[in-house]
């Protein structure tokens, strides 16, 4: 008999999960049923705004094949929304009027688009009903309309300033749009990056040619379009910023109401336990920005500090990842056998990455803390614990940065603008853990004029694609097995599948196999 699995929601987490449970579908092992409200397969949302600025196609964006996925056995139901969970029953009630019966329930619902609350928008979190020219750029049809603005020349408003928000503003502005980033902080990436840093890629975005609208507090939006569509992004000041679209990224809402209205614990999330189970309900798992891992143990110390949804793409694979092997073993062997299996390790901090023509940034862990803040840098340091230290090294005319905070030589934060070498360095040793030099200035030379000819990661060995924990390694041997474009090399390792930012990494790569070749 096999185990009914229902997997609501269809996106990149959705799409991971079923890869992985295909073997034990195709095997007779589990019935697999999966629930997407889009007619459209799971597709990679992150990289919607390339599709909207012509860099890419849908067919590149497309991370399942609905019509091989029922040939292989699984029941996909696309443009059909789950009305209500019946927990009693374990069946799923869809707005089709069928329903769906499960021994096994995932939600993978991800996230929806904040919306703001501004005079002209519906501010219905539930059910966002935008109005023409305005878009939350969040699905196919949404960069369609970014596509029209872009190959018009049109004005770009994009109110928010975090690192989606600015990936759209700068792909747009090298297209050819016109484009303005309003944000309510005196830098972007406000909740990420230090004054200093922020300070130059503010700077740097404008050499970018993205006008940059700081300090400002929107209020509402103008419909003076002949369409009646968008024509203004209307600020507390009193000012307005005149523009042909709307652009809102304003961060993301963890989609939890199903969940909540079956009963089950919610907080930021879905709680869910370190094995991804909801609380107190064994047959329910909930994974990517859906799911909010929080054990019900409040003496759990891992628990106490940990941050909710990531809404990072990454984490969300690696639970898909250890779900499907869990969900496996319980289809094919016990629960005892299951439950052996080692819990998902804690996710550590994530890093922010920002690559665009002409312009470099990475970002990770703590890094508000300034040189001569004494007591800040002193508050830790008890029982023995040592203090933290900062590097900071700035060169704002030429769009350079660097700081480092460290506590025993070890990095705890890391900001860099502009230097794409000690950047990817500073990552490799701040997710390793590693050590820094004693002479913090070795890593600034990386970005010296004797380095640039060379290409590729500072440290291939180590991990390139973050998104799905590919190494340098495991790309070079892909290379190696004959793999010569960056399409080639995804295929083969997942490297480059979520959000791109490691495709000029890759590239160099497969040239510097190439290169080093001997010639026929």
């Amino acid at each position: 008999m096999s185990e009914q699995i229902v997997i609501v929601g269809f996106g990149p987490v959705a799409a991971r999960l079923i890869d992985e449970l295909l073997p034990a579908v195709r095997d007779g092992h589990v019935s697999l049923t999966v629930v997407g409200e889009e007619t459209e397969a799971a597709y990679n949302r992150v990289l919607v705004a390339d599709l909207g600025v012509g860099r890419t196609t849908a067919d590149a964006l497309a991370l399942s094949d609905a019509a091989a996925l029922v040939a292989d056995g699984v029941d996909v139901r696309l443009g059909v929304r789950v009305r209500r969970v019946d927990r009693a029953r374990q069946q799923v009630l869809l707005t089709d009027g069928t329903s769906a019966h499960y021994e096994r329930l995932v939600f993978a619902t991800g996230s929806r688009p904040v919306i703001p609350n501004l005079t002209g928008i519906n501010p219905d979190p539930a059910s966002p009903v935008l109005p023409a020219g305005v878009t939350a750029l969040r699905d196919l049809r949404d960069a369609s309309v970014l596509r029209a603005a872009v190959d018009g020349g049109k004005r770009v408003v994009v109110l928010g300033g975090g690192v989606l928000g600015l990936e759209t503003a700068l792909a747009a502005a090298e297209e050819g749009a016109t484009v303005t980033v309003v944000h309510n902080g005196p830098h972007p990436l406000g909740r990420n990056i230090d004054r200093g840093g922020g300070a130059v890629l503010a700077a740097s975005l404008r050499r970018c040619g993205v006008r940059m609208a700081g300090n400002a507090r929107s209020t509402g939006v103008e419909h003076n379009a002949p369409d009646g569509g968008f024509s203004a992004l209307l600020l507390n000041d009193g000012s307005a910023i005149d523009g042909d679209l709307l652009v809102i990224s304003c961060g993301v809402r963890p989609r939890t109401e199903l969940a909540e209205g079956c009963g089950l614990s919610t907080g930021t999330g879905i709680l869910v336990d370190h094995r991804l189970r909801a609380h107190h309900e064994p047959h329910i798992f909930a994974i990517g920005d859906c799911a909010e891992v929080r054990c019900p143990d409040p003496a759990c110390g891992e628990c106490r500090t940990a941050k909710g949804p990531s809404g990072l793409v990454g984490p969300g694979w690696r639970q898909a990842e250890w779900l499907a092997e869990y969900l496996t073993l319980l289809a094919t062997g016990t629960q005892e056998e299951a439950d052996a299996l080692e819990e998902l390790p804690q996710e550590q901090a994530g890093v922010i990455v920002l690559k665009a023509r002409g312009m470099n940034m990475a970002v990770a862990g703590d890094n508000g803390a300034e040189p001569w803040d004494e007591d800040v840098l002193t508050a830790g340091a008890v029982n023995g614990r040592p203090r933290l230290q900062i590097a900071q090294w700035a060169d704002p005319e030429h769009g350079r940065y660097v700081k480092m905070t460290t506590r025993g030589g070890v990095l705890e934060g890391l900001v860099a603008v502009g230097m794409p070498r000690t950047a990817a360095e500073l990552v490799g040793l701040f997710e390793r853990g590693a050590e820094l030099p004693a002479d913090r200035s070795l890593l600034l030379r990386l970005d010296g004029p004797d380095q640039l000819a060379a290409s590729g990661p500072a440290d291939p060995a180590g991990t390139v694609c973050r998104c799905a924990g590919v190494s340098g390694a495991k790309i070079q041997g892909a290379v190696a097995e004959g793999c010569s474009t960056v399409a080639e090399v995804s295929k083969a390792t997942r490297a480059g599948t979520g959000c791109g930012g490691c495709h000029e990494d890759i590239k160099g790569l497969i040239e510097k196999h190439f290169q080093a070749a001997p010639a026929a």
